[in-house]
């Protein structure tokens, strides 16, 4: 018997097994849950169907909106994936998004927008990188500046501007 509580016992330091798991959690060894298969040792949040959301909503974790939002969303460290249910109607600041479902509204992005089938965006893109799937839907425009275009383009002005001491010796030979 002394056996099968120690099997049971966590390992120091961990949580007991089985505790804290919801049945769509719980696998066999080997399996993922959808959280970790998302992005491993990062948060991740769902807002389910029946969700109503009026205002703005701001955080530090990844998320999932199966519901509706009116208002501004700002996840700007963090990855927003709009569920084939979600519905938006809000100007959206993220890290990343990827749009299953409506959105309406501006999106910004400082790494990609990512619209997939059946998804569908009526609103201006500002993302440095965007990914448009067929059958998706988008009415707007897209700006694919990266964060550091203001600077670059200052740099790229100022070397046309002056050129280097070699390249007008080469020229002018």
């Amino acid at each position: 018997m002394w056996r099968r509580d120690e099997s049971v016992r966590p390992a120091a330091g961990g949580p007991s097994a089985g505790v804290g798991k919801g049945p769509d959690q719980a696998g066999g060894p080997g399996q993922r849950t959808a959280a970790e298969g998302r992005r491993p040792g990062r948060d991740v949040v769902d807002i389910g169907k029946s969700v109503v959301i009026k205002g703005e909503l701001n955080g530090c974790e990844d998320l999932t909106i199966e519901g509706r939002v009116e208002g501004k969303i700002e996840l700007r460290q963090n990855v927003l994936t709009i569920g084939p249910n979600g519905k938006i109607k809000a100007e959206v600041f993220a890290k990343s998004v990827v749009v299953l479902g409506e959105v309406t509204g501006n999106v910004t992005a400082t790494e990609k927008v990512d619209i997939r089938d059946n998804g569908a965006v009526d609103g201006d893109i500002i993302a440095p990188r965007v990914a448009i799937a067929e059958g998706a839907h988008f009415r707007g425009s897209v700006d694919m500046q990266t964060g550091a275009a203001g600077p670059a383009k200052a740099d790229a002005k100022t070397a046309v501007a002056k050129p280097e001491p070699k390249a007008a010796q080469a020229a002018a030979r």
